[in-house]
């Protein structure tokens, strides 16, 4: 693959809000990026730039060696001259057209009529399963149909670039795991380059080739999604895509501990930016790293045994999700139902708990000193 679509140095204010702060991206040819993040991080205005809805105040955005903008020499293409095919999360779709003017309309725009009269159309609705509707107006369409024709709509015209505005947001679970499927089926099929906002983990890894993860209108790590599953770069990104364990540790006279004095063994744990020297330290684990056992000596040997105690556990169906605080820190886990049953409904809050995990799940960070990971699963509000 070759970059033929980059963005440098974009900036977006409103007012004196930064929302995208001299952010670089370059895409490649034919790759499915995701960008993704909490709601205020700048993702859907950095989206939004690309498509030439919004006017940065600073950088340049180049699609295949062509300048769409360029704050210094004061060069802004329009939107409808972009050649993007959009998919919004609020499908919008024209009410008083047919799903067949509707998958057409950027063809018609584009004065594409060639295009219009060869089954273009025809051909973009049976890629979305959508052939049997196009005499169908859009009120007479399910949330999840509406969707897969604002997919054929954004391809129809087989653009430089589609542009994924959080298009799953708005369906149920059960539709939004179809489209989703059928999104990454087309990529596959077609290869068209595309960016995804989305703030949803599992969407970004099923379909990015890579994940940008951006932080207060950066891009915090750019890579595929595998590296960012394994290897985050930072304790935000740790905390954004599922390590929602916390454990403070500080240096004791033995080696490292937790705030309850039990010792972990970072030997085998990945470490990211901790000074030599420093006395203070962040872990974070997933829940399906951590284990439940029912005393210290059913701890697997070489794995890190935590004194906890019950708070709560919710059935699951084949497992149970268990919340346990050890000393000050609340440790969410999953425990498998054929094994934790009789011992939890025996339970009751404040019970003593044993715990483990493996240091190899375990990654660590320097702390964050502005707090903004505490706050990376609520969102901030205002501008994506």
């Amino acid at each position: 693959m070759t970059t033929q679509f980059t963005v440098n140095g974009l900036v977006k204010k409103y007012g004196d809000n930064v929302v995208v702060d001299n952010l670089d991206l370059p895409i490649e040819d034919g790759e499915f990026l995701v960008l993704l993040g909490p709601s205020g991080c700048g993702k859907t205005t950095t989206l939004r730039c690309l498509a030439g809805l919004e006017t940065p105040q600073g950088g340049e955005i180049t699609f295949k060696g062509q300048k769409m903008f360029d704050a210094a020499a004061n060069v802004d293409v329009p939107a409808h001259k972009r050649n993007i095919g959009m998919v919004f999360q609020s499908y919008a779709l024209w009410p008083h057209m047919t799903v067949r003017r509707n998958i057409g309309y950027p063809l018609k725009v584009r004065k594409m009529r060639s295009e219009m009269r060869d089954g273009s159309v025809e051909t973009a609705a049976a890629m979305v399963d959508c052939e049997g509707l196009l005499d169908r107006f859009p009120s007479q369409l399910s949330g999840g149909q509406q969707q897969r024709v604002a997919v054929a709509r954004g391809l129809v015209a087989k653009p430089d670039l589609v542009l994924f505005d959080e298009p799953l947001s708005n369906l149920d679970a059960r539709l939004r795991d179809q489209v989703r499927s059928q999104i990454h089926r087309l990529h596959q099929q077609l290869g068209f380059t595309a960016v995804f906002v989305t703030h949803d983990q599992s969407e970004a890894f099923a379909l990015g080739d890579r994940v940008a993860i951006m932080k207060s209108g950066k891009i915090e790590q750019y890579e595929a999604p595998e590296a960012v599953f394994e290897n985050p770069v930072s304790e935000y990104v740790a905390a954004f895509i599922g390590m929602s364990n916390r454990i403070e540790l500080r240096r004791g006279p033995h080696g490292w501990e937790t705030a309850a004095g039990d010792q972990v063994d970072l030997s085998r744990a990945v470490v990211r930016g901790v000074p030599d020297r420093a006395d203070a330290a962040i872990g974070r684990l997933r829940p399906d790293d951590v284990s439940l056992h029912a005393s210290a000596s059913e701890v697997p040997a070489g794995n890190v045994a935590l004194h906890a105690e019950l708070v709560d556990y919710e059935y699951g169906g084949r497992y149970y999700d268990v919340t346990v605080r050890s000393g000050a820190d609340k440790l969410i886990l999953r425990a498998p139902a054929v094994e934790h049953s009789a011992t939890l409904k025996k339970s009751q809050t404040g019970d003593p708990m044993v715990v483990s995990f493996s240091p190899s799940a375990l990654r660590v960070f320097a702390p964050d000193v502005d707090g903004a990971v505490d706050s990376v699963s609520s969102g901030a509000g205002g501008h994506a």
